[in-house]
């Protein structure tokens, strides 16, 4: 199960209140999280953010996401599963660096697939890789 518990710091949202639990982040996605969000979390979790952006939003959407000033709910709830994903990597990694490598790089229960791009393509991918992290902290074979 994600926790969300530190996403609306990752996000970059001033008013952290206002998505302090998980009901407030869930109507603030759906009120529009800002386009910056978006930039914001794919900086932190690859070197190649313009790969994340895009995968998230078209970047002919993107200019008009711009212009809006803000994501529509669909593209908001995949930039907080991202989020979350990266935090709880960082919680099990211990090392900003480390976490990264494991977002990143092939994973063999993923197909050979990277965990950012399960994450990206689907909520059931987002918790796929939260439970290899989960036995990864606590010790299982992942």
């Amino acid at each position: 199960m994600l926790a969300y518990a530190s996403v609306p710091g990752l996000l970059g949202l001033k008013n952290k209140g206002e998505a302090a639990s998980p009901l407030k982040l869930m109507a603030r996605i759906e009120d529009g999280l800002p386009v910056g969000a978006l930039a914001e979390i794919a900086e932190t979790v690859t070197p190649n953010a313009g790969y994340v952006i895009s995968r998230i939003v078209a970047k002919a959407t993107l200019s008009r996401r711009k212009k809006e000033g803000a994501l529509s709910p669909a593209e908001g709830a995949v930039v907080a599963r991202l989020a979350a994903i990266w935090s709880q990597a960082l919680e099990v990694w211990g090392d900003a660096e480390d976490a990264r490598a494991f977002l990143n790089r092939p994973h063999p229960m993923l197909d050979g697939r990277s965990p950012l791009d399960v994450t990206l393509q689907s909520e059931i991918g987002g918790e796929v890789v939260s439970q290899i992290l989960g036995r990864l902290q606590y010790g299982s074979a992942a």
